[in-house]
């Protein structure tokens, strides 16, 4: 006979057989309590197997061994079947049975299951009330929670200590202060306070959301006090910012002898690296090395103490004494020299956990994602992470998501961004914002909205940073009431404006045209800072409002003190308006104030650029020559400096000497290269760097690139060999590119080039006066009158105009701006005046003015 594996009981057919089933019912009801008192949970499992086989049930007391066992490894099936076999017995009837399976599913989540369970107990206990109530409060219940207390007590029964403990939490997550309140005054009343020390770490932890002075109370009165107790009040410090209060509390813990775990000493580091003491740190090291000698998380924690500290020594041999295969210690320590700028070690070591075989994870990926924007290739260097998370397949989930989302989107990327978006497995609020972002500054405006607009009807509510991402679609004076529209919906949906929100909405009106509400949002928020201010001249700068922009500065040094950032952005209006006289007082100022250039690269970088573009390259040359320590941006700055001055060899020379320094070339280093040798006539050099970029340093060209080659070409007259190039090219040329070769054709007077250029850049920028006014140009040099009027026919029909140029020259600190005829300046009369003399001054020496280049585009 074949016995059948399953929970149906059959009578047994004898008195022997009745006898010997009870004897091996008590038998595996003994072998399951001693597994239980050996927290083995699957052996208690195993057990049960065994008895299923043979048609033997456990016993009231077994079977909530069982049920706990089935809870503590998820075994939602098996606990499940259980609860359909003993429904059919006697057993459903018992008491602790009942509080069992109300307990398993309420930590198996089932929460309804566990309600319909406990309503059907014939008869309840505490035991049975308290389950029910831990169940409502860990399934984030905490209303029904409180509710249920109340109706305990309606049945005559009295709340024991682990009552009140589940009940504080229900108040505490609910913020019910006045009900908190109460249930101390009955702990106290009913002596539950002085003699289980979890009520006080409960008292603790409640009050803790509210005040900690009072908690400071509840822990002073408690005359029992465990480790939790310490613990809860250790970290109520540490969570509110009260670090050193937090290892005061520690101190005093050590000193009445308690025996502190791994809980205490894991708060005590972070609150030690927060504070920041080595000599502290070293002291809770050799404690936390004493106890937990072979813990790899008290190891982990240490090493990002230290790191925080700025101790990167110490955090590097912390990770070399610990012989390990801990994924997550490994991470620390990548994650470590990343923080720190030590790229290349950072990658080294991530090679080294890979050549030793262990197994990255996500947070391994997350981590060397945040690394690539960093890298020269990081585009091809994040697509080979990418690959290899699908490959060790990787779940896609937020963070790990988020992180590819961050790196596509920070090339640019949107249709890789679009791609990883719709294969996550969750997305979040990050999520979207970061995909309408990269929309949003890629020209896909409308499907940016599109996006926002399904955003708002998921379970995903937008936050102040969604708004930011798709204010980035607002670029100009067309999407005026579109900001508006964006503005007041976060007035209406109670969205905080806080400072990163108020600097874009500012930022979106100054680029709209509504100077005087970007004023009237800066001035009216009254918590601005450094950063507002810092936002509010980078639009001004943005918007080409250079001038105002230093208005904006002179204002704001009067009210706070200007960092870096600062400097770097007023030194772009300074270098738009090659206003030396400006920046070197910005220079000045800067030294006063004590910054300095070795602890500050980005801002030493920005002097070097301002100078060059200025005009003084023997102060880019000595601010350059001064630095400690020269990154990629040095180099590309100095490098830039000498082709604007016509110095190509200077360029080259300083390029070979970044490579000795092991310094790897990046795109825009060759965008810079390319341009030195194109102004300074430099036609064989700059195509062997060109070649050099692709095959010794393996850079994939973009259109800059290609568009600096045809413009070397075109300089050097070689025309042919430039259009050749453009047809050669694996990408499809912009309208830059086919502009440089009309340059070229105005530059070499190739009427029948230069038409058929023009062609293509009327097919790719319809609209762009810039491009007719070019071409009618080149017509007139050659005398062709009859096309150059067609031309000017043609601005006319499409309403097209070319902004006047500008000039401006500042004198003792002020700005004077003169457009192409124009007569506004004040002392227009006196200028022309003296502009006259000059020319004539320059006649008598016989100076004869070229009319070949004029403009010839003016107003009928």
């Amino acid at each position: 006979m074949v016995l059948a594996l399953s929970l149906s009981f059959q009578r047994p057919s004898s008195l022997f057989e009745q006898t010997r089933l009870k004897d091996s019912n008590k038998d595996y009801n003994l072998i399951i309590k001693q597994q239980a008192k050996l927290k083995n949970d699957h052996a208690i499992l195993s057990t049960h197997t065994q008895m299923e086989s043979l048609d033997v049930l456990p016993d009231s007391t077994a079977l909530p061994l069982v049920l706990k066992a089935c809870a503590r490894l998820n075994a939602v099936d098996r606990g499940k079947r259980i609860h359909g076999c003993v429904a059919r017995t006697d057993l459903i009837n018992d008491v602790r049975v009942g509080t069992a399976l109300v307990d398993f599913y309420c930590k198996c989540g089932f929460l309804v299951d566990a309600v319909n369970v406990f309503g059907e107990m014939r008869e309840r206990d505490l035991v049975s009330w308290n389950a029910m109530l831990n169940g409502y409060v860990g399934c984030g219940c905490y209303e029904e929670a409180i509710s249920l207390v109340t109706r305990m007590q309606k049945e005559g029964l009295r709340p024991n200590s682990r009552t009140v403990v589940a009940l504080l939490s229900a108040c505490g997550e609910v913020s019910n202060l006045r009900l908190g309140k109460e249930i101390h005054g009955f702990c106290l009343r009913n002596g539950l306070f002085e003699s289980d020390p979890h009520v006080g770490t409960a008292l603790i932890g409640f009050y803790l959301e509210h005040d900690v002075r009072v908690s400071r109370l509840v822990f002073d009165m408690m005359v029992v006090k465990n480790v939790v107790s310490w613990n809860a009040m250790i970290s109520g410090y540490f969570d509110i910012g009260e670090c050193f209060n937090a290892l005061k509390v520690f101190l005093w813990m050590v000193m009445d002898g308690v025996d502190f775990d791994s809980v205490t000493i894991l708060v005590v580091i972070q609150a030690c690296a927060y504070l920041g003491s080595l000599k502290l740190a070293m002291q809770i090291h050799a404690m936390a090395a004493k106890k937990y000698r072979n813990s790899l998380f008290i190891a982990n924690a240490l090493l990002n103490m230290y790191s925080e500290i700025g101790n990167l020594e110490i955090s590097r041999e912390l990770f070399d004494t610990i012989p390990s295969y801990d994924v997550p210690l490994w991470n620390s320590m990548i994650s470590t020299y990343v923080e720190y700028g030590y790229y290349e070690e950072a990658t080294s070591l991530f090679i080294r956990l890979r050549k030793e075989g262990i197994r990255e994870d996500e947070r391994t990926i997350v981590i060397l994602l945040s690394l690539c924007e960093k890298l020269a290739d990081c585009l091809k260097e994040g697509k080979s992470l990418h690959a290899l998370a699908s490959k060790n397949k990787m779940k896609l989930d937020a963070p790990l998501g988020n992180a590819l989302l961050g790196m596509y989107a920070e090339q640019n990327c949107v249709e890789s961004v679009k791609k990883v978006f719709s294969e996550m497995s969750h997305v979040d609020v990050v999520s979207y914002n970061t995909l309408i972002l990269a929309m949003a500054r890629n020209n896909f405006r409308a499907e940016a909205w599109e996006l926002f607009a399904t955003m708002r009807d998921t379970v995903v509510k937008p936050n102040s940073y969604t708004i930011i991402s798709i204010l980035a679609s607002c670029e100009d004076e067309t999407c005026l009431n579109i900001g508006r529209s964006l503005h007041g919906f976060v007035i209406k949906h109670g969205i905080e404006i806080n400072q990163s929100l108020n600097s874009a909405l500012t930022d979106m009106y100054m680029s709209c045209g509504d100077e005087a509400t970007a004023r009237n949002l800066f001035d009216g928020y009254l918590n601005r800072d450094m950063i507002s201010w810092n936002a509010l001249i980078a639009s001004y700068i943005k918007n080409n409002y250079a001038n105002k922009a230093l208005l904006v500065f002179s204002r704001m040094i009067s009210e706070v003190e200007p960092n870096s950032v600062t400097f770097i952005n007023i030194l772009s209006s300074c270098t738009h308006l090659a206003n030396l006289p400006q920046g070197q007082c910005l220079h000045a100022y800067a030294t006063r104030k004590g910054s300095s250039f070795g602890f500050d690269l980005s801002l030493a970088n920005a002097f070097i650029s301002m100078y060059a573009r200025c005009g003084s390259m023997k102060n880019a040359e000595k601010i350059f020559e001064s630095l400690p320590r020269k990154n990629i941006i040095s180099w590309n700055a100095i490098i830039t400096g000498y082709g604007m001055h016509g110095c190509g060899y200077d360029a080259i020379c300083a390029f070979l000497q970044m490579l000795e320094d092991d310094l790897r070339p990046n795109g825009v280093t060759f965008i810079s290269l390319l341009s030195a040798c194109s102004h300074s006539g430099l036609i064989e050099e700059g195509l062997q760097i060109f070649h050099s970029m692709v095959q010794d340093f393996n850079i994939t060209p973009e259109l800059a690139h290609y568009g600096c080659v045809v413009d070397l070409l075109g300089r050097g007259g070689f025309l042919k060999e430039a259009k050749d190039f453009i047809k050669l090219m694996p990408i499809e040329p912009d309208a830059s590119v086919w502009r440089a070769l009309l340059s070229a054709s105005r530059l070499h007077a190739n009427i029948k080039e230069a038409k058929s250029i023009f062609e293509k850049l009327v097919e790719l920028e319809p609209t762009n006066a810039g491009n007719y006014v070019l071409i009618s140009n080149i017509y007139a040099a050659a005398g062709l009158r009859s096309e150059v009027r067609q031309i000017r026919t043609w601005l006319r029909e499409k309403d097209l105009k070319k902004p006047p140029g500008i000039s401006w020259i500042s004198v003792r600190s002020q700005v004077h701006s003169f457009m192409a005829g124009s007569r506004s300046h004040p002392q227009a009369d006196e200028i022309y005046e003296n502009l006259t003399s000059l020319l004539s001054s320059m006649k008598d020496f016989g100076y004869a003015t070229d009319f070949r280049w004029v403009l010839h585009y003016e107003e009928d």
